[in-house]
């Protein structure tokens, strides 16, 4: 990215920011990519956790699956997560070599070719789709397909740079996984595999705000409409504690439906409560404070999904094997 570039005034960047998308935007260096270089545009950190709701939703639906045939739904749904992955960096690879958490990943740093990224993206996308199809069921594969295009094109292309709600609506695309397994499985959409959604969902809001309250000047120089620069921290502080309560009650559907027992119930609890009292201290806190409040919840986020889920599946199991109720 050319000197003048960098320096321009904000408005100028939003500017371009938002409609420029040519490859002359972003510059490449000639076989200077290597295979981590490739593997990096599939977001594998993103990827690890679709791999592990998908599973947990694999596991936790009724009926066989034949142990190949579950391991090949998770291959697709993971390589379509990574083929959306990377249709995702084809298109920001601008607002990418803007932003300090973002500006070294392969296209903006100039080790990969957009083009290249957008191959890689759709035939990823295809191929996970249409296996997923030819060895489970279309229902599967059609939710995969919707997922993918949720994702690269309704969040990333749409709502991502036009406006502040792109967290709340986009988060779908990343709460999809456990449905499709599920159906991967079953053939159906089920209340069970929906609660999986409902907790993603509600999860993804405090997630990010979190993380845009102690990253507000990289959203703010890519002119991407994250809730701290467009309603302002007190609003986007107000959201995260109402979205963290939605959260803990979210997690608790599947106590409400039959679909867990008291060790999740227990843990659900637990954890939600901690959850929330961390968003209201996020909500007390200004300045300095608040960005630290801000990232200690963000860190907390990151292992909240991950407990929820292992608990949710452990109760399932000591309820199949020790047969409490």
């Amino acid at each position: 990215m050319r000197a003048s570039r960098v320096g321009a005034p904000t408005t100028r960047r939003v500017k371009r920011v938002t409609y420029l998308h040519d490859s002359k935007d972003v510059p490449a260096i000639a076989g200077g990519a290597r295979v981590g270089d490739y593997f990096a545009l599939l977001k594998p950190r993103v990827m690890s956790l679709v791999i592990f709701t998908a599973i947990v939703g694999l596991l936790l639906a009724p009926g066989p699956i034949n142990p190949v045939i579950a391991f090949i739904a998770l291959l697709c749904i993971s390589i379509g997560a990574g083929g959306s992955g990377a249709l995702n960096m084809w298109y920001d690879s601008d607002i990418d070599a803007v932003m300090s958490r973002t500006r070294n990943r392969p296209i903006p740093s100039g080790r990969v070719e957009r083009n290249d990224a957008l191959a890689i993206g759709l035939i990823a996308s295809g191929f996970s789709v249409m296996t997923l199809g030819l060895a489970t069921n279309w229902l599967a594969a059609g939710f995969l397909a919707f997922t993918i295009f949720f994702y690269a094109v309704i969040y990333s292309m749409w709502l991502k740079r036009s406006t502040p709600q792109n967290i709340v609506i986009g988060g779908a695309a990343g709460a999809f996984p456990p449905m499709v397994a599920w159906a991967a499985v079953t053939g159906t959409i089920s209340i069970e595999s929906i609660a999986l959604f409902l907790i993603i969902f509600m999860w993804t809001p405090p997630h990010f705000w979190a993380l845009a309250l102690y990253k507000q000047s990289d959203y703010q120089e890519a002119g991407i409409p994250m809730m701290p620069n467009v309603a302002g921290e007190q609003s986007t502080k107000v959201q995260i504690l109402v979205y963290s309560v939605l959260l803990l009650v979210s997690t608790l559907i599947p106590s409400f439906i039959g679909f867990s027992h008291l060790p999740y119930t227990a843990v659900a609890t637990v954890t939600g409560v901690w959850f929330v009292v961390l968003a209201l201290q996020l909500y007390r806190r200004t300045g300095v404070e608040m960005k630290k409040a801000g990232k200690k919840l963000f860190t907390y986020s990151l292992y909240y999904l991950l407990i929820i889920f292992l608990a949710l599946l452990a109760d399932h199991y000591l309820a199949q094997f020790g047969g409490f109720a």
